[in-house]
């Protein structure tokens, strides 16, 4: 009885077992079967809902915001930190409403690093980024419509620009690096490997994509007012109808980010890089 209360006592912890996890094949690059099922269409109409609405909260603070720093009321209001937590906050809300049914792109800029990599359809791809425009046209004509068009055009539309001391080159490297920070942080969250093991905490997938929207605003709202999504650009540009001045910007930047950290993830952090080379290595010994 004794030796076995002490082989209690003193046995070693089993080893944690090892969560299993399945990497979904890589997506073809055209599939227009897709065009005949509904989980598409359910799907697009996720994303114009929710680009609409991540749009009316987050211009609407903008507007709100600067309303009240031209009313010298900024103790008042929601300040600079709010608006970053606005889009924040917003994007949280909306990748957990939606993520079960279209992924909660919300994002242009997301859509496109996910076809990168091999994630999504060439036909998704296109078709989720018209509804994202879309819907940030609509969300930003809400905004309109209720702030008024005279007040809203002298708030500056919460449209997209470069702001004054920055060049266009720094502000093409804040649109790239933030878009970086927020594409990263969506493979991160959405791994296989990652999902398997805490897949019991479903916040935990649209928790650190929320913080990398609210940290790149920190970081950028003082130079781009931050874009780092070519729809939240597009329909403030739309509304306003007077910031198409290097506009581009807010496309090329989040391009380049997206595919960056797209890359970055398959290649280096999954090690496809690696096992590529080896798969070379062994084919060229044996030949």
């Amino acid at each position: 009885m004794m030796s076995k209360d002490v082989s209690i006592e003193t046995a070693e912890p089993a080893a944690a077992e090892k969560v299993p996890y399945w990497d979904p094949p890589p997506a073809p690059v055209l599939d227009t079967s897709e065009l005949k099922k509904w989980s598409l269409y359910r799907a697009l109409i996720a994303e114009f809902v929710a680009t609409l609405i991540f749009l009316y909260v987050s211009i609407a603070t903008v507007i709100g915001y600067k309303a009240q720093s031209n009313n010298l009321q900024t103790c008042t209001g929601v300040g600079f930190l709010g608006v970053a937590w606005s889009f924040g906050a917003t994007i949280f809300i909306l990748v957990y409403c939606t993520g079960g049914v279209s992924g909660g792109h919300i994002n242009p800029a997301v859509t496109f690093g996910l076809f990168v990599g091999r994630k999504l359809s060439l036909v998704r791809t296109v078709l989720y980024i018209v509804a994202q425009c879309l819907g940030a046209i609509c969300g930003a004509g809400m905004v309109k419509g209720v702030a008024g068009g005279d007040l809203y055009d002298a708030l500056g539309g919460g449209a997209n620009a470069v702001a004054g001391g920055f060049s266009v080159g720094s502000a093409l490297g804040a649109e790239i690096a933030g878009t970086f920070v927020l594409v990263y942080t969506v493979f991160s969250a959405t791994d296989p490997k990652r999902t398997a093991r805490d897949s019991f905490i479903p916040v935990l997938v649209p928790l650190p994509i929320g913080f990398a929207v609210f940290v790149v605003h920190l970081a950028t709202i003082p130079i781009t007012g931050t874009g780092i999504n070519p729809a939240r650009s597009l329909g403030a540009a739309v509304m306003y109808n007077m910031a198409w001045k290097n506009h581009w910007i807010f496309w090329i930047g989040p391009a380049i980010g997206s595919t960056a950290a797209a890359l970055y993830h398959k290649l280096v952090l999954r090690g496809e890089a690696v096992k590529a080379l080896g798969s070379f290595r062994s084919t060229s010994a044996t030949v």
